[in-house]
Parts: structure tokens; sequence; C-alpha cells
């Protein structure tokens, strides 16, 4: 049976990760969040007392880190393991988000982990979702999603995933770090959120899961007919 890689790119907070696993599990593909892996180095960049802002430091510590995705058999979803350990949760955190765009700007940290990105397609039968999976891990991906929606939209669904969770913040403050994330992922130097004429475009803000959902997979099934 023919097999794709389907690349999810768009707005932090947009549903991305909600999607691909819909696709992925209805598919049978395998899922892999991109922006996991770069929250994962944030952490550890954090546990480390190392400034985000300090290209050399946190180059030099990339060989030290080992990210892998282990199905968690109550969820039966892929948890984020940083160096043998489950971070699943941790690297869900606001504290964590407020400094991943900073990491995500290090050219070296992009590198070391798209090469990984890659490899995982080669395959293919995978959703990947990101900010540069159909530009730059990806290129060659035989369907490409943009997603997006409002800030006050995104912020809402993030402060209730938030507060579910047991974290305590506030909406205004996790508004006011999807604002600051949208600026720094699209005026990066290297591989800035962008959106072409390659994509196709969803804006969820005011649709609902199962909507998006069968958007998507209609598009899924027309490219396996091609």
């Amino acid at each position: 049976m023919k097999r794709i890689n389907i690349a999810i790119d768009g707005h932090s907070s947009c549903g991305k990760g909600t999607l691909a696993k819909q696709l992925a599990a209805a598919l049978g593909y395998k899922f892999i969040d991109s922006g996991a892996m770069y929250r994962a180095v944030t952490l550890f960049v954090q546990r480390a007392g190392l400034n985000p802002e300090d290209e050399i430091a946190v180059t030099s510590v990339l060989p030290e880190i080992r990210i892998y995705f282990e199905v968690n058999a109550e969820t039966g979803h892929s948890d984020v393991w940083l160096n043998g350990e489950n971070v699943e949760k941790e690297i869900r955190t606001l504290k964590v988000a407020e400094s991943v765009s900073q990491i995500a700007e290090i050219s070296e940290v992009r590198r070391f982990l798209v090469a990984f990105q890659q490899k995982m397609g080669i395959d293919k039968g995978v959703v990947m979702d990101g900010r540069d999976i159909g530009t730059i891990v990806f290129p060659n991906a035989e369907l490409k999603i943009f997603m997006t929606a409002s800030p006050e939209v995104r912020a809402r669904r993030r402060f209730d995933e938030l507060s579910a969770s047991g974290i305590k913040t506030t909406y205004e403050e996790v508004l006011g770090n999807i604002r600051n994330r949208d600026i720094i992922d699209s005026v990066r130097s290297d591989s800035p959120l962008t959106y072409t004429n390659e994509y196709r475009l969803i804006d969820n803000s005011s649709m609902s899961r199962d909507e998006q959902f069968e958007m998507a997979l209609k598009w899924v099934v027309s490219v396996l007919n091609r």
C-alpha cells in the first residue's frame, strides 16, 4: 500500500499535535511531535543552568542529549524521554514554553534535531508536526498542512490545558507567551515559520476537532489516490 509523509506546520497551540495524532491513528502511521524535541532540549538547558541565549554553551551540551519516544501504556500516546527519563509532563510547562523559541533559533540545535527527524521519515508513513517540517525536515512531503487560529483562541485553549494539568498560570501570561513565540518563530533567520502555496490551510478558530480532522483526512485520501 502506498505510504506518504505528512507535514503539519503552524503557530503554537493551534492543535497541530491533536490533528497529527488523529491522522496517524487513522492511517496506522507513526506520529512525531518535533516541538516536543525542542522542548526537551530546552528542559536540559534549563536544568544545566545555562542561558538559552548563549549559543556556544547550548551547542556544547548537545552531544550529552539523547531524546526518544516511547508509547505510554496508560494513554496509548508516545511520551518524550530525555536521557532515560520520561519528561512528557515537564516539557509542557509554561517555564519551558517561555524559552523554547530561543533554543529553536540556534542553528546547531536545529541541525541536531532535523537530522534525527529526517531519519524517522526515510521509510514514509510519518505524520510530523512543528514549525519547519514541510520546508526543512520533509521538503518533499506528499501532503503539507499549515494550521493557525487567532492568538486569543489559542491562548484560551492552552490555558485550559495547563489548568487541567494542575499548572498554575493566568490567561494573560499564556496570551503574552503565544504572541511572543509567534514573533520569534516568524522572524528568526534560520528556518522561520512560513506558509507557502504548497500548503493546505486550516484556520480552526471556529472549527471543531472533528471538522478539521475530516477536512485533513479528505486531503490525505486525495493524495493517496493520485
